[in-house]
């Protein structure tokens, strides 16, 4: 399965708001435990019964081959994942939105790759800009290994000056393997593959940044390697949102990211703190739907310039979200962000 939390797209430049600007990229690594964290205020479980708007759900049939979650089965299209400002992507191929600004559990896997006390986390960092959010960061750990990566609106950068990455919180450093599984870069330095070959054949995580955009996706992910994930990616076999009880299910996707909004006892991941952090809730725009509508009724761009722009894309929802992405950012190089 292909799990995706997107940061490959357009800058900021549109915002006309240098404050929202930021410059960073990053790489993995494996090297010794890093060192703990700042604590944080002891947790207390978010209310799953607060109200807050629904942004959008939708799912159109898969014209690639039938999908099955057995234990031989892959997810070969409609990754789970998160992209754009950012479109969310259930393992079932649904899509969704959530606008808040936080940092959020995608996915984890406990005792990954079968190995007792070895887990899986990923966990997303979304900026909020005006109306809507993206993704700015991405931290994944295996084990005791954590790798993070940001994106960059510096044009200018090239070679490792595109590499903004902390690996156990250390910028910049040695690059080799996550907890064992091998780690490269691609020639452009805006991709980083996580090889998960010698537990799970065929599967591996990928990290790719465009501009200051972040994605994340599994690709090729089974019942045997995600079957037991959970986060805002949702339930592996059924593709429902579920709470942290595993029972309640979430349609309501500010609160499902309320819900998913990293606690202590998720380990804090990033290099550095970054408001919220819980117990302080994540923040909401006002209003996302009005406001956005506004916004896209102003745009420079039409909407069938943009429709021409993402054609090319195979999938229908990743077209769909390309055209709202370029209308919301009035940047045509959102595209490429797919």
């Amino acid at each position: 399965l292909d799990t995706v939390a997107w940061g490959e797209e357009a800058g900021d430049a549109y915002l006309n708001d240098p404050a929202v600007l930021e410059t960073i990229t990053a790489e993995i690594i494996h090297s010794p435990p890093a060192p703990t964290p700042p604590p944080v205020a002891p947790p207390t479980p978010y209310p799953t019964t607060s109200a807050a708007p629904s942004i959008r759900f939708t799912s159109v049939p898969s014209t690639s081959p039938t999908q099955s979650f057995g234990d031989d089965s892959r997810t070969e299209s409609n990754p789970a994942g998160s992209n754009g400002d950012p479109h969310f992507r259930t393992w079932k191929g649904e899509h969704f939105e959530f606008h808040g600004q936080c940092d959020v559990v995608m996915a984890k896997v406990k005792n990954f790759a079968n190995q007792i006390g070895i887990d899986l986390d990923i966990h997303l960092r979304t900026k909020m800009v005006r109306f809507w959010s993206y993704i700015e960061a991405v931290a994944i750990r295996i084990g005791n290994d954590i790798l993070e990566v940001k994106g960059s609106a510096a044009a200018q950068e090239d070679g490792d000056e595109k590499l903004h990455y902390w690996s156990n919180y250390e910028h910049r450093g040695d690059l080799t393997d996550l907890a064992g599984f091998p780690v490269t870069i691609s020639p452009r330095r805006n991709k980083y593959t996580i090889d998960l070959e010698s537990a799970y054949p065929g599967q591996k995580i990928e990290i790719s940044t465009f501009k200051e955009f972040v994605s994340v996706k599994v690709v090729g992910a089974t019942e045997d390697s995600f079957g037991k994930s959970v986060g805002m990616t949702g339930d592996f076999d059924t593709g429902k949102t579920l709470a942290r009880d595993g029972v309640t299910e979430l349609n309501c996707f500010n609160e499902l990211g309320q819900e998913w909004q990293v606690l202590p006892s998720d380990g804090k991941l990033f290099h550095k703190m970054s408001r919220p952090q819980f117990p302080e809730h994540c923040f909401l725009p006002e209003d996302p739907r009005g406001e956005r509508a506004r916004r896209l009724a102003e745009s420079n761009i039409t909407e069938e310039a943009a429709e021409a722009a993402c054609a090319q894309l195979k999938d229908e929802l990743d077209r769909k979200d390309c055209v709202y992405d370029i209308l919301a950012t009035q940047d045509m190089d959102m595209v490429g962000a797919y």
